[in-house]
C-alpha cells in the first residue's frame, strides 16, 4: 500500500471509536495509519463553500419562483405588489430551506462529502469508516439546526478528541481527511 493511501477497512474500537491500537504482534510499520480527523477551521471554511452554494441555487430558484409568481399573475392582469407578495416569499423560503436541507443529505449521502468537503479534502464516515446512510444524512441535518443553538454544536469540534460535533454524535459519524480524492493539503 502506498503511503498516501488510505486503508478504509479500518476496524474501530469498542461502540464505533477511532483510532485502533495495534494488535497482539503487529509492528508500527504492519498496523493501519489512524484517520486523521477534520479539524474545526477546515471543516468551517467547507461549510462555508457549502453554504455559497446553497444560496447561489437559493437565488436561482427565488428568480424562476419570481418569474412563475409573475406569469401566474399577469393571467390574472394583476402584478407582484406588497398586497399579494406573502406567498410569494413563503413559498420561496420554504423552497431554500428544502434546497438546502436536499444539498447536505443528497451530497453526504451519495457522496459522502459536498461540494465544500471535496475542495478541501474531507470525507463524513460511519462505523468502520464506511459511508453513511441515507438516514444519517437526515439526522446530520437535523443536528446541523441543534448544533447551530448559539453555536455550541459546533464549537463542541473544538474540544472534542476526535473533533467531532454534536450533529456527528447524533448521527454517528465521522469527518476525516479524505486522502483518497479531492485537494488535499
Amino acid at each position: 500500500m502506498e503511503k498516501d493511501q488510505f486503508d478504509w477497512q479500518l476496524p474501530l474500537e469498542d461502540y464505533g471509536r477511532f483510532p485502533r491500537r495495534a494488535e497482539a504482534g503487529e509492528t508500527a510499520a504492519g498496523a493501519s495509519a489512524a484517520p486523521r480527523w477534520g479539524g474545526w477551521a477546515r471543516r468551517a471554511l467547507a461549510f462555508s463553500i457549502d453554504l455559497a452554494m446553497v444560496a447561489a441555487f437559493s437565488a436561482l430558484l427565488v428568480y424562476l419562483t419570481y418569474v412563475a409568481y409573475s406569469v401566474g399573475l399577469a393571467a390574472n392582469r394583476r402584478t407582484l405588489s406588497l398586497h399579494n407578495a406573502a406567498p410569494f416569499w413563503r413559498l420561496s423560503l420554504w423552497g431554500c430551506f428544502f434546497l438546502g436541507a436536499w444539498y447536505f443529505i443528497l451530497f453526504h449521502a451519495v457522496a459522502g462529502k459536498t461540494i465544500g468537503k471535496w475542495l478541501l479534502g474531507l470525507r463524513v464516515v460511519g462505523q468502520n469508516c464506511a459511508p453513511i446512510t441515507y438516514r444519517q444524512a437526515v439526522k446530520r441535518c437535523i443536528g446541523y439546526l441543534i448544533s447551530a443553538v448559539f453555536g455550541l454544536g459546533f464549537l463542541w469540534i473544538l474540544v472534542s478528541r476526535e473533533r467531532r460535533g454534536w450533529h456527528d454524535h447524533i448521527a454517528g459519524t465521522w469527518v476525516i481527511r479524505d486522502r483518497a480524492g479531492g485537494r488535499t493539503a
